[in-house]
C-alpha cells in the first residue's frame, strides 16, 4: 500500500504521542507512511503547570483566541488521510489545536482530505468536539471518523488525579490510594483496533459508514451525567471567559473562576443531578437520545 498519511497532534506530558503510536501502528503494518508531526506553539505551554499558568488560559481557550505556532512543516503536498488528535481544555478545543485550525497551510492541506479525529479528555469533551468537528467543516475537510478516549473514574477521582498530574508531571497513584490519572493504558493499547478498521477501508478509499464501524467497537462512549454537566457549564464557562478577557487586572477574576469551578463540581453538580434524575429526565428520554446521537456522528 503506498498510501499517504499525516498524524499531527499536540501533547505536553507524551500521552497523545503514545495514544497515535498504537493507533498509527496498524496503519504502518499494512504498509501505509505514516508521518507523524506536532504542533509546536511559538510560546509553548510549560508541564507540569503551576495553578496560575493553566487557569490563566481558561479566556483565550473558551473564547478560541488562536495563538502563534511554529510553521507546520509537511513532507507532502496532500495527503490520503490526515489523523488531527486533541485535547479539549476548559470544555474547548486545546488552544494549541484551536490554533492548528486555524493555521492557512493546515486549512489549505486538509480541504477535500478525509480527516479522522481522536481526542484525551478526562471525561468531558463533548463540546470540545462540537467545535473541532464546526471547524473541520467551515474549512472543507471530510470528516469520516472520531474517537473519544477519556478518564473512566469517577467525576471527583479524575479531576483531583488530574491535577495532581498537571501539577506534579508525575503519572502515578496520588497519595497511593487514588488510581493512576489519565487515559488508562489498555485504552490506550486498544486504539489499535480502530487502526486496522482504518487500515482495512484505506486501501479502497472507502469511508462511507466508518464511523458507524468505530461506534460498533465503543470508539465513542456517552456518559449521560457528564453529557448534562456539561451543557450547562458551557454557558457559564464563556460568561466567566467574557468577563476575564475584558478585565485589566485579570488575576483576581480568574482566581474566582478557580474557586467557582471547585464548589461547582463538588457541591453543584452533585445536586443539580439529583434534580435532573427526579424532576427533567424520566419525561426527556427522547431529547436525550437525540442529543446522543447528534454527538455521535462527524457530520452534523
Amino acid at each position: 500500500m503506498s498510501k499517504k498519511i499525516l498524524a499531527i497532534y499536540y501533547t505536553q506530558s507524551g500521552q497523545m504521542a503514545n495514544i497515535m503510536a498504537a493507533f498509527t501502528a496498524p496503519l504502518a503494518e499494512a504498509g501505509a507512511t505514516v508521518e507523524t508531526l506536532q504542533i509546536k506553539p511559538v510560546e509553548n505551554f510549560k508541564f507540569p503547570w503551576t495553578g496560575s499558568s493553566f487557569f490563566s488560559v481558561m479566556p483565550d481557550c473558551v473564547l478560541g483566541v488562536p495563538r502563534p505556532i511554529e510553521e507546520p512543516e509537511f513532507k507532502q503536498t496532500e495527503y490520503d488521510l490526515v489523523i488531527l488528535g486533541y485535547q479539549p481544555w476548559f470544555l474547548s478545543p486545546s488552544i494549541p489545536c484551536n490554533s492548528l485550525l486555524h493555521n492557512p497551510a493546515f486549512q489549505s492541506l486538509v480541504k477535500d482530505t478525509p480527516v479522522v479525529t481522536i481526542s484525551e479528555a478526562r471525561n468531558m469533551w463533548l463540546n470540545a468536539w462540537v467545535r473541532v468537528r464546526k471547524m473541520l467543516k467551515e474549512i472543507g475537510a471530510l470528516h469520516i471518523g472520531n474517537i473519544a478516549l477519556f478518564d473512566r473514574h469517577p467525576n471527583p477521582v479524575s479531576f483531583i488525579t488530574i491535577f495532581y498530574w498537571m501539577l506534579t508531571g508525575k503519572k502515578e497513584r496520588y497519595l497511593n490510594i487514588f488510581p493512576k490519572p489519565g487515559v488508562d493504558e489498555k485504552d490506550i493499547a486498544g486504539t489499535a483496533k480502530f487502526g486496522k478498521i482504518i487500515a482495512s477501508r484505506l486501501v479502497a478509499n472507502r469511508w462511507e459508514g466508518l464511523q458507524d464501524e468505530l461506534l460498533a467497537q465503543k470508539a465513542v462512549e456517552i456518559k449521560y451525567p457528564l453529557m448534562f454537566i456539561e451543557a450547562r457549564a458551557k454557558p457559564i464557562f464563556r460568561a466567566w471567559a467574557k468577563i476575564i478577557s475584558s478585565r485589566k487586572n485579570q488575576a483576581p477574576w480568574i482566581t474566582a473562576f478557580k474557586y467557582y469551578l471547585f464548589v461547582a463540581l463538588f457541591l453543584g453538580a452533585p445536586i443539580l443531578l439529583t434534580l435532573d434524575a427526579i424532576f427533567l429526565r424520566p419525561f426527556t428520554v427522547r431529547r436525550i437520545a437525540a442529543k446522543k446521537l447528534n454527538y455521535l456522528q462527524v457530520n452534523s
